[in-house]
């Protein structure tokens, strides 16, 4: 009894995790991926901004993802739930083709023959939580595509189902009781018949 509601648990704490990675993924468009230390005197700091080098391609997966969740959630779409683990996967893939090679290049990386002394390229706040939010969006909706219509449906429906099923157990155990409290009834005034 405890898997299965650990398991549910976990189904529950799907949407939020695809929610989350495509947040972090839409937010990561809007921060700087690398930082340029000009100089060994520490001078001037020189930032890329994601949306220059992405041209806000992750802020439009991103939106992407969280639509094609909510249609797979209220809907019980299993194919807008692949959307969702198909975006996550292009997030990533973003990721390790376009931003992680030019980790540590020298100079910016637009123009990689530019060399300022010697500086090299350093992940900004953009950078991890591109990483962060690529990874979670592709693994939970990875998840998610494996759940069936009727088990995406539930995600969105089930805790009003739960309420009432709460509410109406303790009443067959009522009757069970009642049942035998009358048999019991029954049972004392028949003695007390066959007493007399």
């Amino acid at each position: 009894m405890s898997g299965v509601l650990s398991r549910v648990r976990a189904e529950y704490l799907l949407p939020f995790a695809c929610a989350a990675g495509a947040v972090c993924v839409g937010a990561s468009e809007l921060m700087s991926t690398f930082e340029f230390d000009l100089g060994p005197g520490g001078g001037a700091v020189r930032t890329i901004e994601a949306a220059d080098r992405h041209s806000y391609a992750l802020l439009v997966l991103a939106v992407f993802a969280l639509a094609a969740l909510a249609v797979a959630v209220i809907a019980g779409s299993r194919p807008a739930a692949v959307a969702v683990a198909v975006t996550g996967g292009l997030a990533l893939l973003f990721f390790l083709v376009v931003d992680l090679p030019d980790v540590g290049q020298q100079g910016t990386l637009d123009e990689p023959s530019a060399v300022f002394f010697s500086t090299e390229a350093k992940p900004g706040d953009g950078f991890w939580l591109e990483l962060v939010g690529s990874v979670a969006l592709a693994a939970s909706g990875g998840a998610l595509a494996t759940l069936r219509p009727e088990q995406l449906r539930a995600l969105w429906r089930r805790p009003k189902g739960e309420r009432e099923a709460r509410d109406t157990e303790p009443e067959p155990r009522e009757r069970v009781g009642g049942h035998r409290e009358r048999r019991r009834t029954r049972g004392a005034e028949r003695s007390d018949s066959h007493q007399r």
